[in-house]
């Protein structure tokens, strides 16, 4: 049995094929055929890694015979396409229906050899993608938590002995490292996976709309409350309740918080009676609430109610080697998201996620792929598509020598933040992310800024 890989060059022009199976045939098992049908009968008869065929040939052209591998039961050989400059477009158009790649004739031996290699590497990245899936459980695959890494298996240990468990859950860490992620797992891990689970950002809600979503108003509880509305804890009932960011819970909100969870239940805006309630409450923060607490702007009564069972998530850095499977699988969902044909990571682009010390964390990553694959046509992701010198610069601080060095600590912050926020054209959400702050933290800074004359960006 021959171990090169397999070409099958479909081309009408006898010149052209004689040219490419005498180039080819020292380093591939080459087969030729004069058009399409011919191509199929070839591929009836024996297996091809790759077919390198013309756009227009007479009878069955090179868009006919790609739409007719697409529809095998097999997984289809990969397709490199050859055109002339006036039929470019059809190339294109092949490309986006799945094939590859396209040469544009005539090409030199270097650009084939170019193609092929970026072809056979996809095909390399794309089976060992495959075998690395096949290491991740279907249990892992349904929580949503990728990755076997150390900090990633003890994760899961932790929260399948906690998953039937009433106790409220503290889930600490970085912006970014996946918090809403594990709380869905827990959800989905435990005996409450049938029931709702609800998400409350508390700090995205402002104070004086906060008290009604979550408890919910009786008619006539105020001016514009023509009906009853349930809030989230009633919403949650038999289920779980995700307070997101609970650092950022207003203080005054923090007291009634803590009389709902030491009660188990509440009484809604307007209301007289009590509603009973059977919620498992699960709540985040990107901040040391010890620290919050000592610091007085977290209600130490409240801290230890909610951490009753504290789990931290590592940040992306500490489990590197979690990035391919996580990269690749953001890869996959973009991809069927955007309705394009499946992609890979070239060993050069991963090499360089892998050197990233990703200060947004699996977030940074997620926004990373989903650009690189929406502003790809190809099937490879290359490292130029990443796009990766701006990432590359750190968040949290100031290229040495950008600042006059007799600013004050709270100069430098100021203008960190309006660096971002030109970033990211105004955009909060986003400069919050990439400062890793809340975007309620932010806000008020913002308004601290407007009052002393300071002009932000928008």
């Amino acid at each position: 049995m021959s171990s090169k890989q397999k070409i099958l060059v479909v081309d009408d022009e006898q010149s052209m094929r004689e040219w490419l199976h005498a180039a080819l045939c020292g380093r591939y098992e080459v087969q030729v055929a004069r058009d399409g049908a011919e191509a199929l009968g070839c591929l009836e008869r024996e297996s091809a890694d790759l077919v390198l065929s013309d756009v227009r040939m007479p009878g069955h052209d090179g868009l006919a015979l790609l739409d007719a591998l697409a529809g095998r039961a097999t997984e289809p050989p990969l397709l490199v396409m050859m055109t002339a400059f006036g039929t470019i477009q059809e190339a294109v158009e092949a490309t986006k229906r799945g094939a590859f790649a396209y040469l544009t004739k005539p090409f030199t031996l270097e650009q084939l050899e170019h193609a092929l290699h970026r072809a056979f590497e996809y095909r390399r990245l794309r089976e060992e993608n495959r075998s690395l899936r096949r290491n991740v459980t279907a249990r892992r695959e349904q929580w949503g938590l990728l990755g076997n890494s150390p900090a990633m298996r003890d994760l899961r240990e932790k929260i399948g002995m906690i998953a039937d468990a009433r106790g409220t859950v503290l889930l600490q860490g970085e912006s970014g490292t996946g918090k809403e992620v594990a709380a869905k797992a827990i959800h989905l891990a435990g005996a409450r996976r049938a029931g709702p689970f609800i998400r409350i950002n508390c700090a995205a809600i402002p104070e004086t709309l906060l008290e009604s979503e979550l408890f919910g108003y009786e008619r006539g509880a105020f001016t514009g409350a023509v009906q009853a509305r349930k809030g989230k804890f009633e919403l949650a009932d038999g289920g779980t309740l995700l307070l997101d960011e609970i650092s950022e819970m207003p203080f005054a909100m923090q007291a009634k918080l803590l009389r709902v969870l030491q009660e188990r239940e509440f009484v809604r805006l307007g209301g007289k009676y009590a509603t009973k309630i059977d919620v498992r409450i699960i709540a985040t923060t990107n901040r040391v609430l010890r620290d919050e607490v000592a610091a007085k702007r977290f209600r130490e009564d409240l801290f230890f109610r909610l951490n009753v069972i504290p789990l931290h998530l590592a940040p992306l850095r500490e489990h590197r080697e979690d990035i391919p499977i996580l990269a690749q699988h953001f890869v996959e969902s973009f991809c069927a998201e955007n309705g394009k044909p499946l992609m890979m990571i070239s060993k050069a682009a991963m090499a360089a996620l892998a050197k990233m010390d990703w200060p947004g964390n699996v977030r940074q990553l997620q926004n990373i792929i989903e650009r690189a694959v929406i502003m790809n046509n190809g099937l490879l992701l290359e490292e130029s598509l990443l796009d990766l010198a701006e990432e590359m610069e750190p968040c949290g601080a100031v290229a040495a020598g950008a600042l006059p060095v007799d600013m004050t600590l709270s100069d430098m912050e100021r203008e960190l933040i309006l660096r971002k926020l030109r970033q990211t054209n105004g955009n909060r959400t986003q400069a919050a992310r990439l400062l890793g702050i809340s975007v309620r933290t932010l806000r008020n800074k913002l308004h601290l800024y407007s009052d002393s004359g300071v002009v932000i960006p928008r």
